[in-house]
This record gives structure tokens, C-alpha cells and sequence, in this order.
């Protein structure tokens, strides 16, 4: 089971983007690899092609190491390390260090 899930909140703990919050959109797992809604946008220049007749400079998002981002806690609202837990049926489920569940999504 994976720390993060598409859909979480997340801050940047390291590199040019510390101390900003985003909602991760999409996950490498293959590559150690996080995209977050908003950070770490780069310039592409990208030529003219069917999908993008007028080609040129486009902004997106380049992915974020994992080790650089942490879950935030929706009830502290403050960035917390997470752990797995198993419930009482047998299922596993993320909680954070203090003990806190987390909420899903």
C-alpha cells in the first residue's frame, strides 16, 4: 500500500518549492515520483502537431521526488508522517504518528 494517493493534500518539505501546499494529481510509484496541482511548472517548447496546432511555450507540471513531500493532516493542518494500521476486520489503513486516522481523499 502506498504513503500517498492521488487526491491528497500534500507540502513540499525540500527544494525550491518548500513550504507550498498542493493536491497531488498524479503518482510514478516506478520512479519514486509525485505530481502535485500547481508546483514545480517548467517551460516546454513543443512543436506544432496535430494535438497542438500552434505548438510554442507551454507551462506544466514536472513530477516531485516523494521524499520531498509530506501528507497533511486535515484536523492539525499541519504536515504529519504517516504509518499503516490494521483494523479490527483485517484491513489496513494509513494513520498518522500520533495516532490520529486519517480521512480519505
Amino acid at each position: 500500500m502506498e504513503r500517498l494517493r492521488v487526491g491528497d493534500f500534500v507540502q513540499v518539505i525540500a527544494g525550491r518549492e518548500k513550504g507550498k501546499r498542493g493536491k497531488v494529481t498524479k503518482l510514478l510509484s516506478a520512479h519514486g515520483r509525485v505530481v502535485v496541482e500547481g508546483l514545480n511548472m517548467v517551460t516546454r517548447h513543443e512543436r506544432p502537431s496535430q494535438s497542438n496546432n500552434e505548438g510554442g511555450r507551454i507551462q506544466k507540471e514536472a513530477p516531485l521526488a516523494v521524499s520531498n513531500v509530506m501528507l497533511i493532516d486535515a484536523d492539525s493542518d499541519k504536515p504529519t508522517r504517516i504509518r499503516l494500521a490494521v483494523d479490527e476486520d483485517g484491513n489496513s489503513e494509513r494513520v498518522a504518528v500520533s495516532g490520529a486516522a486519517l480521512k480519505q481523499g
